[in-house]
C-alpha cells in the first residue's frame, strides 16, 4: 500500500514538472512570437504600410503643391515663442522656409550658415524661417552657437513638415527641403537637396520672384 502511494505522488510530482515546463515554453514562444509581430509592424510602419504589407491609406496626409495656401499653423522658435505662419505671411510679401534634418549636425551646419551668410540679401525681399523636428532647447543651442538671424521653428511632431512633404519616413526623418511662398502662397518647393544648393536655388527664385511682384 506504501508503495503504492509513493508510486502515485512520484507520478503527481512529474505531472507537475512537465506542466510547468510547458507552461515556460509556451511563455516563451508566445513573447517571440510577439517580439517577431512588432518588429514587422514597426518596418511596415517605415515603409508606409499595413499590417498585411499594403501601402496605409492613413499613412497618406495631404502634402501642399505649387499654388496652395500657407498651413494656418502655429510652432515655437528657439526662444520658445510662438511663431504663427499666417502671420509671418501677412507681414511678408515672400517666405523662404528651409528644412534640415538635424540641428548641429554637419550638413545642416553649412546649411544654416549659408542662409546667415545671404541673409542681408535675402532679407531685405523675404523672411527666412529653418525648421526641424529638435526640440527648442536643441534650437536655441543651435540658433545662438551659429549666431543666426532668423529664427528656427521646432516641429518635434512633423506636422509642418509633413504637410511640406518632406518627411523621410511615415514615422522618423526629415528630407533637407525648400519652399517659397510669395502673397501666402506656395510658388516653388524643392525636396531633398543639398546644403548649399538649397541655399542658392532659393535666393535665385526669390530674385526672380522679387522681379515679377515689381512688374506686376
Amino acid at each position: 500500500m506504501q508503495l503504492r502511494r509513493s508510486s502515485r505522488l512520484k507520478k503527481q510530482i512529474s505531472d507537475q514538472q512537465v506542466e510547468s515546463i510547458d507552461k515556460k515554453v509556451t511563455k516563451r514562444n508566445t513573447a517571440k512570437t510577439n517580439s517577431k509581430v512588432k518588429s514587422t509592424k514597426k518596418i511596415d510602419e517605415e515603409k508606409g504600410l499595413d499590417g498585411k504589407g499594403n501601402v496605409s491609406v492613413v499613412e497618406l496626409p495631404k502634402v501642399l503643391e505649387i499654388g496652395d495656401e500657407i498651413p494656418d499653423l502655429t510652432l515655437l522658435n528657439q526662444d520658445n515663442k510662438e511663431i504663427s505662419l499666417k502671420d509671418i505671411a501677412e507681414k511678408n510679401k515672400i517666405i523662404i522656409l528651409f528644412a534640415y534634418p538635424r540641428a548641429s549636425t554637419p550638413g545642416c551646419t553649412r546649411q544654416v550658415c549659408g542662409f546667415r551668410d545671404n541673409f542681408d540679401d535675402l532679407k531685405k525681399h523675404a523672411a527666412v524661417l529653418g525648421i526641424s523636428a529638435d526640440s527648442v532647447n536643441a534650437q536655441e543651442k543651435f540658433h545662438n552657437k551659429q549666431q543666426l538671424p532668423y529664427d528656427l521653428l521646432s516641429d518635434p511632431k512633423r506636422e509642418l513638415i509633413g504637410l511640406l512633404g518632406a518627411k523621410k519616413t511615415p514615422t522618423s526623418g526629415i528630407i533637407r527641403s525648400y519652399w517659397i511662398f510669395a502673397d501666402g502662397k506656395l510658388k516653388f518647393k524643392k525636396i531633398k537637396v543639398s546644403p548649399e544648393v538649397s541655399v542658392s536655388e532659393a535666393k535665385e527664385h526669390i530674385i526672380e520672384l522679387t522681379k515679377t511682384i515689381k512688374d506686376e
